[in-house]
C-alpha cells in the first residue's frame, strides 16, 4: 500500500465491536470482568485484556497501532503529550550519573526538559551541531543516547540519520529522534537507521488543533547491552524488545503519562488525512517562502530555497519536501511585532501543524527561559518571526504577508 491508502487501510489487531469504520471512544477509567480469574490473568499479562484506562485503552491501542504501520515500527506507546513521550523515551534507559547527546538546535520545551533531568542526575552534553564529526568526541562510557530532531524547530536544521546512527550503533548507542516536524508523509526515521522515533501527535498528526498527545515508536532492531542498560535488567528476557516493554509495563504506567481516549480518537481522525495535509502544507510553504525571499529587508529560512545550508537533505532524506515551518528575520524586534499584528489569516498562536497558518515571535514566548546562545543555536533572535504554514490558498497567504512585509516597511 502507498502512503495514503495504508492510513485507511493499514493493519489493525482491534475489533471494533460492533463494526464501526472508526473506533469507538472507550471513555472508561475501569473495564469490568465476569470473574476475577479472567482480570488475574489480564494482570499478570497472560491474557489479552483491559483493565484500567491508565494502563491501557482499546481507542489508545488502535491510535498506537496506526503509527506504528506508518512509521514501520514494532511497537507504540501513545503518552499525554510530546514532552511526556520524550521524557518517557530517556528515562527508560537512563539513571542518576548517565549522559544524552543532544543538538543545540533544539525546540525550547525540550532544552526546558534536559535542563530539568539535571536535577536528577543525567546530565545532557550539547553538540554544537549533529554531525559525526562533532559528535564522536563527546561520546564516552556515561553516553546513553543521541536524541536529535529530524528538522529542527525552528531552527530548520536536518539530522543526517544515516550517518549519526552508524556512529551512535558504533558505539553500541542507539539513536532517538524527534520527527514531529517532518512527519512519516516527509520522511520515516526507522527506514533510515534510526531506532526510536518520537511525535508529539498535537502538531502535523492531528492536524486540527484540537487535543494534545505524543507518541513513542519503537524500531525493534536495536541491540540491548543490558550490562551498560541497567534500566532495563528486568527485561532482558523481552532481547530486542526490552525497551518498548519497559515504557509500556513500568515508566509509563507508573508516571501516569497516558493519552487520554478522547484526544486518541481525535488524533486517529487527523491522521487519516495526513497525507493530503502534508502536500498542501508543504507546497503553500514553499510558495510563500520564494515570494518572501523577494523582499531585501528580509532573511528567509526555508529548506526548499537554493541557499539553504541544508537543502541537499531536501532530496536526500527528506522525498522533495521542505516542512511546514519557514522562518524570517526582519532586522527588528519592532518589525516583526508589526508584521505579526498586520497579518489578517495567519493566526497569533504557539502551536505548529495545524491546518490554519500561525504565526509566533519565538524569542519572546517560546524561549524566554533561554539564554541567548541557546536562542541563537535554535535559530532564534530578536527579530525572528516562525510561520507555520496551514492549507489555506497560497495566493491569499502570499497577499496577506506580502501586504504585511510592505506596511512594515512605509
Amino acid at each position: 500500500m502507498r502512503f495514503n491508502t495504508k492510513l485507511l487501510h493499514g493493519s489493525s489487531n482491534v475489533k471494533n465491536p460492533q463494526r464501526e469504520i472508526l473506533p469507538p471512544i472507550s471513555q472508561v477509567s475501569a473495564f469490568k470482568y465476569e470473574s476475577m480469574e479472567e482480570l488475574e490473568k489480564v494482570f499478570q499479562h497472560k491474557s489479552m485484556g483491559y483493565a484500567y484506562t491508565r494502563i491501557g485503552n482499546p481507542t489508545i491501542t488502535a491510535f498506537e497501532q496506526k503509527i506504528n504501520t506508518l512509521e514501520g515500527g514494532t511497537g507504540a506507546v501513545c503518552c499525554s503529550s510530546g514532552m511526556a513521550a520524550i521524557s518517557s523515551a530517556l528515562l527508560a534507559i537512563c539513571e542518576s550519573g548517565d549522559e544524552i547527546i543532544a543538538g543545540s538546535g533544539l525546540y525550547g520545551g525540550t532544552i526546558d526538559l534536559f535542563h530539568d533531568l539535571e536535577k536528577l542526575g543525567i546530565h545532557t552534553i550539547f553538540a554544537p551541531d549533529m554531525s559525526p564529526k562533532a559528535l564522536r568526541p563527546l561520546i564516552n562510557e556515561k553516553t546513553k543516547v543521541i536524541f536529535g530532531e529530524l528538522i529542527s524547530n525552528p531552527a530548520l536544521k536536518v539530522l543526517d540519520i544515516p550517518a549519526v546512527s552508524a556512529l551512535a550503533h558504533e558505539a553500541g548507542i542507539p539513536l532517538f529522534v524527534d520527527s514531529t516536524t517532518a512527519t512519516p508523509y516527509i520522511a520515516r526515521p526507522l527506514e533510515l537507521g534510526a531506532d526510536v522515533v518520537i511525535h508529539s501527535t498535537s502538531k502535523y498528526l492531528n492536524g486540527g488543533g484540537n487535543s494534545i498527545g505524543g507518541v513513542i515508536v519503537d524500531g525493534g532492531k536495536f541491540k540491548w547491552d543490558i550490562e551498560k542498560y541497567k534500566a532495563l535488567s528486568e527485561f532482558k528476557k523481552y532481547g530486542k524488545a526490552a525497551f518498548i516493554v519497559r515504557i509500556r509495563t513500568d515508566i509509563w504506567e507508573n508516571l501516569g503519562g497516558c493519552m487520554a481516549p478522547l484526544n486518541a480518537f481525535l488524533s486517529f481522525i487527523g491522521v487519516e488525512t495526513l497525507g493530503l495535509r502534508m502536500e498542501r502544507i508543504c507546497a503553500n510553504a514553499d510558495k510563500l517562502a520564494h515570494a518572501l525571499s523577494e523582499f531585501p529587508e528580509l532573511s528567509v529560512d526555508y529548506l526548499t530555497l537554493p541557499d539553504h545550508p541544508y537543502h541537499e537533505y531536501v532530496e536526500k532524506e527528506l522525498n522533495g519536501y521542505g516542512g511546514g515551518i519557514l522562518n524570517f528575520r526582519t532586522g527588528s524586534k519592532e518589525r516583526a511585532f508589526k508584521i505579526i499584528n498586520s497579518l489578517k489569516y495567519a493566526l497569533i498562536a504557539s502551536n505548529i501543524g495545524d491546518i490554519r497558518t500561525l504565526v509566533i515571535h519565538p524569542a519572546s514566548t517560546l524561549y524566554i527561559r533561554s539564554g541567548k546562545e541557546e536562542m541563537e543555536a535554535a535559530g532564534v533572535f530578536e527579530d525572528t518571526v516562525r510561520v507555520s504554514v496551514g492549507i489555506e490558498d497560497p495566493e491569499d497567504l502570499i497577499n496577506d504577508f506580502t501586504e504585511a512585509v510592505r506596511s512594515s516597511i512605509e
